[in-house]
């Protein structure tokens, strides 16, 4: 009996069915292997995005720095992200000390996660147990290979949190529809409302999805459903909302600025610079330019229209694939119709077809900041249409309509793997044409009316072979920075300024210090790589994206009581582009009060050079 065979599944001597054997040895296998090469050589990249380690280690040092997502321990400024992945590293870090691996490995560890949960929601959609199981296991392999899941397992950015609360949010909802559980539903809504936590309106794209799915498939009254998703988006309301409305009822003077807001509250924070402005665009004045990414910045998102997805670096990091779900949305329509789909199926179809097409759409003209590693948040729904496409078309292999199914996704995903890997100029040429030739062969041997199950697997080959390579590439790639990319690295914010986490003997200077802030700086990329650098807090005048804190007076109170002992200036040293000059202050976009308050400084305190540094002595302490 082969793994794909339809019927019940025998059991033998001892009373276990058989099946259930080969699939927990080859789920194991699968997780061993996506362990490996999330894990494999994973300190190489250091502390990967210093912005979110800095915040990790302020995290480990407060506990209030940990609750609010501070990037000092001091309570100066937040991330501008809510906090929800920055509490697990910042427990990893509490208990393992700063290092690269208890900063890093969190991610890894949510990269397999996500896999094994993958393979359990897809698993479900089928009646049968060998059909589930390996459309789940073809999801799992999907997923672990697609180049996006593999630099953001492998990186400290709150994608990698937010894909696996996503799948977990997937694998609850197929439990709900299934027997129109309300408490499966209610699971649902407290996971959303975590991935909201983690990165704000971002994670709300999937719900068009899970809510079609469930109205139309939950097995039980329209009553019932309505009062059920209506249960649901409570538990998501107060899931999301206990930490927003800590934050608001907590004084600002009690607690750090909201990084990224004009008003210092979460709400401006989700609807505006996380929400409406990475939607239509407008970056505020002081957006570093690391972050600007909109429409017209083809190095970043490229610009917007339907191509988005398949040019640039975001074709290298999730196109590979998208072809191949696409066509198996289409097909799986085809076979609702014809009423060959169970409800399990017809739910996951719902499902997984409305994240692909919905988020697939928004991050195509997204006219705002837009990178391309967000796209990792279609990765398991590209993944599960592959694994269960796949199973579909197989399963209706006596049929002419499943053969040509088989064939055209065999087909589909060899001509994107070799157009990939040309465009990037990845690997030998007789690579691409291998795997054209090989998926050929395989089409032929689908398309007879008994094909054999070698030519299933050759044309698996052929279809990961690409994206699995260019995944073992990327993760052979050291990443570090902003803006992390697949194979090659990019962080153009730090190209504009001076390295300030290299400077030891501005670290040794910076950790003798005794004051709440060690030193002062202009912006959170500087303030982090001395924080980690110096084991200190370092006040991120202006934060992130050019935020209104400290005004001018508020800075000068804090030098006149003594709470800041040194100013850090970023960007004005010999390798910077003032060197023969002026600061570019328009290429750093400096923020205006943040020019003041540096232009203060260097007013009434001498400056002295440490290392590639200029450094002002505030206090004595």
């Amino acid at each position: 009996m082969t793994a794909l065979a339809d019927g019940p599944v025998a059991a033998d001597a001892t009373g276990a069915a058989p099946t259930v054997r080969w699939q927990r040895w080859a789920l194991a296998v699968l997780l061993a292997a996506t362990a490996a090469l999330y894990l494999w050589n994973l300190s190489a990249s250091g502390y990967g995005n210093t912005f979110y380690a800095a915040a990790s280690q302020a995290g480990s040092q407060s506990w209030s720095a940990w609750f609010f997502g501070s990037l000092d321990a001091q309570n100066f400024i937040t991330v501008d992200k809510p906090p929800a992945s920055l509490w697990v590293t910042g427990l990893s870090v509490r208990l393992f000390g700063m290092n690269s691996w208890s900063v890093m490995a969190p991610q890894a560890l949510m990269g397999v996660a996500a896999v094994a949960v993958l393979f359990c929601a897809v698993r479900r959609a089928f009646t049968d147990p060998n059909q589930g199981a390996v459309a789940g296991l073809l999801a799992g392999a999907v997923l672990a290979a697609t180049p996006a899941a593999t630099l953001m397992f492998r990186f400290n950015n709150p994608d990698a949190l937010l894909v696996l609360l996503l799948t977990v949010a997937a694998y609850c909802l197929m439990r709900a529809a299934s027997t129109a559980s309300w408490r499966w539903l209610l699971l649902v809504g407290v996971v959303m409302g975590t991935a909201f936590l983690t990165k704000m309106m971002q994670g709300f794209l999937v719900l068009p999805g899970i809510g079609l799915a469930y109205v139309l498939v939950a097995p039980t009254s329209w009553a019932k459903r309505a009062l059920h998703v209506l249960g649901a988006v409570a538990a998501l309301i107060v899931a999301a909302g206990w930490w927003v409305l800590a934050v608001q009822l907590t004084p600002p003077n009690a607690r750090p600025y909201i990084g990224g807001s004009t008003d210092n509250t979460v709400l401006d924070l989700a609807l505006g610079y996380n929400g409406i402005n990475r939607l239509l665009g407008h970056p505020r004045e002081g957006t570093p330019l690391g972050d600007w990414g909109g429409s017209k910045s083809p190095m970043l998102g490229g610009r917007t229209g339907l191509h988005r997805l398949f040019t640039g670096e975001m074709s290298i990091e999730i196109s590979w694939l998208i072809p191949v779900a696409l066509f198996v949305v289409v097909f799986g329509m085809y076979l609702a119709v014809r009423r060959a789909l169970s409800g399990g199926e017809l739910c996951a179809l719902l499902m997984w077809g409305t994240w692909l097409v919905m988020s697939g759409v928004v991050f195509s003209f997204m006219g705002g900041t837009v990178h391309p590693y967000y796209t990792v948040a279609l990765a398991p729904a590209i993944a599960a249409l592959v694994g269960i496409g796949a199973v579909w078309a197989w399963r209706r292999r006596s049929s002419w309509d499943g053969r040509c199914a088989l064939a055209a996704m065999i087909v589909l995903a060899a001509i994107s793997s070799a157009d990939l890997l040309q465009y990037n100029a990845f690997g030998p040429v007789w690579l691409r044409w291998l795997i054209v030739a090989l998926a050929a062969v395989s089409a032929l041997g689908v398309l007879w009316p008994r094909p054999p199950v070698v030519a299933l697997v050759a044309g698996c080959l052929a279809a990961l072979a690409g994206t699995t390579m260019f995944s073992i590439a990327t993760a052979a790639t050291p990443h570090h920075g902003t803006i992390p990319t697949a194979i090659r690295q990019s962080t153009v914010t730090g190209a504009w300024m001076n390295d300030e986490g290299a400077n030891t003997d501005l670290a040794k200077l910076l950790a003798a210090t005794r004051t709440p802030w060690s030193a002062a700086t202009n912006g959170s990329q500087s303030a982090a790589a001395l924080e980690i650098t110096s084991g200190t807090s370092v006040m991120a005048v202006g934060g992130w994206s050019g935020d209104p804190v400290p005004t001018l007076q508020q800075f000068i109170d804090d030098v006149h009581a003594g709470k800041i002992s040194y100013y850090v200036e970023a960007g004005r040293g010999p390798n910077s582009p003032a060197v023969h000059g002026e600061v570019i202050r328009s290429t750093l976009h400096t923020a205006s009060h943040t020019r003041e308050i540096a232009d203060w400084v260097a007013a009434h305190y001498p400056g002295t050079m440490i290392g590639g540094s200029t450094v002002y002595r505030l206090s004595s302490s």
